[in-house]
């Protein structure tokens, strides 16, 4: 069981696959797959502007509003309004999805995994103990607002708001303490039924 700590300070912004804009990256797999050949990938983008989404063939995404006041999301002709009350959306990757901003700019977290080899799960968590399921490969926690520690066996991992905890091997559980919210992203291989 490994951890890494990702500063938010130390993103780097790499442009969008459509050009519109701009993405930093938080982690990939493989480690230096491009926009057509990663199998999970996670970002954050700033979005300042209304405009198209990139189209990713083939895969799963999740959209989580970090930032701001909103932005609703038009996937396949039906609005998704996404707010600080319902913050986050999944979809594919196929649909032709188009988003507008509702009151300025806006940061979000976006989780993608390749249809058929990985699936994602996202979900909110707060100070206590969270469970990551057993076939889950790797983990991210991202806190939202306000300082978390982390409690892995005997290692305490400071995080501060938008940094980014990546827990790269099965872990059981998680000790959590701080204020606010923060997001947990479980990632496992796909299994086939």
């Amino acid at each position: 069981m490994t951890a890494h700590v990702i500063r938010n300070e130390d993103l780097v912004r790499v442009p969008w696959k459509n050009g519109h804009g701009t993405t930093a990256e938080v982690a990939a797999f493989p480690e230096g797959s491009g926009f057509d050949t990663f199998g999970w990938r996670i970002s954050m983008a700033d979005v300042a502007s209304d405009g198209p989404f990139s189209l990713f063939p083939g895969i799963d995404r999740t959209l989580i509003v970090v930032e701001g006041e909103g932005i609703e999301l038009d996937v396949e002709g039906i609005a998704y309004p996404l707010d600080r009350t319902s913050p986050k959306l999944s979809f594919s990757g196929d649909d032709i999805t188009t988003g507008r901003l509702l009151s300025g700019p806006i940061r979000d977290l976006n989780v993608m995994t390749r249809r058929g080899q990985f699936r994602h799960r996202t979900r909110f968590v707060e100070s206590g103990v969270a469970l990551l399921a057993e076939e889950t490969c790797a983990a991210f926690l991202v806190p939202l607002d306000g300082t978390f520690d982390v409690t892995l066996g005997s290692t305490i991992h400071s995080l501060q708001a938008l940094d980014t905890l990546m827990l790269d091997a099965t872990q059981d559980l998680i000790l959590l303490s701080g204020f606010g919210r923060a997001i947990l992203v479980e990632v496992a291989p796909e299994t086939s039924a």
